[in-house]
C-alpha cells in the first residue's frame, strides 16, 4: 500500500502529520506531502486510513497493491 497527497487538494491543515508523521512531512510552503514514495508499511497501515479519513480536503488517497 501506498499513500498520495494530491498538491492541487491540499489545504496545509497538516492533520495527517499529526496523526502519521512517519508518512508524511510538510514542503517548504506547509502544505503535505508523502514521505519518500509513499510506501506505508504494514505497522502503519491504520494511521494512513486513519490519515485518509481525517482530511478535510479528502487531498490524500490510498493505492493497494495489486
Amino acid at each position: 500500500m501506498k499513500v498520495h497527497v494530491n498538491p492541487e487538494l491540499c489545504q496545509g491543515h497538516n492533520r495527517c502529520i499529526v496523526l502519521a508523521p512517519s508518512l508524511f512531512t510538510a514542503d517548504e510552503e506547509g502544505f503535505s506531502t508523502e514521505n519518500g514514495d509513499g510506501t506505508v508499511p504494514d505497522d502503519q497501515r491504520g494511521k494512513a486510513e486513519l490519515a485518509v479519513d481525517n482530511c478535510p480536503e479528502q487531498a490524500i488517497s490510498l493505492i493497494h497493491d495489486a
